[in-house]
């Protein structure tokens, strides 16, 4: 089974994958933790990441999309994945649907975590002092979310129109976001 979830900044795609990681038995597909692990690899790939990330701005489709390649490529992940922050712009979405055929895989489930801008900037201040993440300082987080709403929002178009795509209120405690997502599982 392979899964996308999507949601702003801080809408709790992290918390939930983590869960589907142990239920599933799935690997975690996070493009924040793939862009953090470069930063930390200090690579050239990282210092470009770095640079957009501090920007608020999203890294570009090419480095993401030669990252994912990697991992969908894996044969111990087939049919094994959850895309958590993946796709964020059509041409990813393109790239993930070509990925994913020429591997004989598709997207099973799709859900959205729709939470507004207020209820993030809480969670994400939260977020801060209990990780202390570089990209959840303020300024970059407003610009990450305006940024995400102007790029995902045609993904999100181009993604709810399949049957499999689900909206979940991501304002809900966590626990109540986990019981609705089981609901779609059918496992």
């Amino acid at each position: 089974m392979n899964i996308i979830l999507f949601g702003p900044p801080g809408a709790g795609k992290g918390t939930q994958a983590k869960h589907l990681v142990k239920k599933l038995n799935l690997f975690q597909v996070s493009t924040g933790d793939i862009l953090r692990e470069e930063i930390k690899k200090k690579s050239e790939i990282g210092k470009k990441i770095i640079n957009n990330m501090n920007d608020g701005k999203f890294v570009s489709d090419d480095i993401v999309n030669q990252l994912i390649k990697k991992i969908v490529f894996d044969p111990q992940k087939k049919n094994k994945l959850i895309f958590d922050g993946y796709p964020r712009s059509i041409a990813q979405a393109n790239n993930l649907d070509s990925l994913l055929n020429s591997t004989n895989q598709k997207i099973n489930l799709i859900f959205f975590l729709n939470v507004n801008k207020n209820i993030i900037l809480k969670r994400v201040q939260k977020r801060k002092t209990q990780e202390n993440r570089s990209d959840d300082d303020l300024n970059t987080l407003l610009k990450r979310y305006d940024t995400y709403m102007e790029t995902t929002k045609p993904v999100l178009d181009f993604y709810s129109k399949n049957s499999n795509f689900y909206e979940i209120d991501g304002t809900l405690e966590i626990d109540q976001i986990t019981r609705k997502i089981d609901t779609f599982l059918n496992v």
